[in-house]
């Protein structure tokens, strides 16, 4: 890999890493508009026996390069980069600026869906269908009440396996799932205070997870691409509901450090949650934030045509 691919590569995974971070946005969105979806989710499945068998014939150097490990590495320290650096202040400005920043997030995915569409090569009824399932699903995720696991290793193992699989998926957040399991604090928490104990568990878990369902997934793109991409491309759709800015609190939880959290919230117009909310709906910037989102996304479509 030249040192231009390996910085976009880097980069990528940068984005990824951010990405991962804030519930309603996924990591494999971001891989999939920057051109790197299949490479990643091929490289990972190439972790398997014929990778072990080569490493003990051939040696490391040829194993390495069977499972396209300095991609993987490259990307895995971009991802690592941003979660470290960026957790505390994207979680500080989705506290003090929630509007503005799901709105912006709402321009990267509204555009994510439209590049995502474009990959569907024949509109049958079959995948118009599975599209529409596809949005059901994730509104459904999203009216899923959170519930609160307790942070010992066997359970973040647990919620790192399940949660990774949704970060490789465009339009499934990996970070939401954690909030529905009550992982996402504690998680948050062992970032910032270098828990390995928690980190490791969920590490180990994550790992089983993603190689188990990359191979599926592997699958499914080569036997079913329209299909699969229809129901992502659904996914997609779906977690707009999401993370659109304006929201209305009906009812709040308790997690198990005191602080009330929105259990039941619904979406309404910027006109509609100043009359309830008595707050500034902040149109102008947000509106500005949505349109900037969207035009990264062209951007990043442009880089990632130049394969960097």
């Amino acid at each position: 890999m030249t040192a231009k691919r390996l910085a976009g590569v880097y980069l990528r995974g940068v984005a990824m890493g951010a990405a991962d971070v804030v519930p309603g946005v996924s990591g494999g969105t971001v891989a999939f508009i920057t051109g790197i979806y299949e490479e990643l989710i091929h490289s990972i499945k190439s972790f398997n026996l014929t990778a072990l068998k080569t490493l003990f014939k051939e040696g490391p150097v040829a194993c390495w390069q069977s499972v396209n490990g300095t991609f993987l590495l490259v990307l895995a320290l971009g991802i690592v980069t941003s979660i470290v650096s960026l957790a505390k202040l994207i979680t500080v400005m989705l506290d003090q600026h929630p509007l503005l920043v799901w709105s912006l997030f709402f321009g990267l995915i509204a555009a994510s869906c439209g590049h995502m569409f474009k990959q569907i090569k024949q509109h049958t009824v079959q995948t118009w269908a599975l599209l529409l399932s596809g949005a059901l699903i994730a509104y459904g995720i999203a009216e899923v009440k959170p519930s609160e696991l307790p942070a010992e290793p066997q359970w973040v193992l647990m919620a790192g396996a399940i949660s990774i699989c949704a970060m490789i998926l465009p339009g499934i957040s990996g970070s939401f799932i954690l909030v529905l399991l009550g992982m996402y604090a504690h998680i948050l928490t062992a970032v910032h205070q270098a828990d390995f104990v928690i980190l490791g568990s969920f590490m180990v878990g994550a790992a089983v997870g993603l190689l188990s369902f990359a191979n599926l997934l592997s699958w499914l793109l080569k036997h079913f691409h329209d299909a699969t991409f229809s129901l992502l491309t659904g996914f997609l759709a779906g977690s707009l509901y999401l993370i659109w800015p304006w929201k209305h609190v009906l009812s709040f939880y308790q997690n198990s450090k005191g602080e009330s959290l929105a259990l039941e919230q619904v979406n309404v117009l910027p006109g509609s949650f100043y009359t309830l909310t008595g707050e500034n709906p902040q149109l102008v910037g947000c509106m500005a934030l949505m349109a900037a989102g969207f035009l990264a996304v062209l951007a990043m479509e442009k880089l990632a045509t130049k394969r960097i």
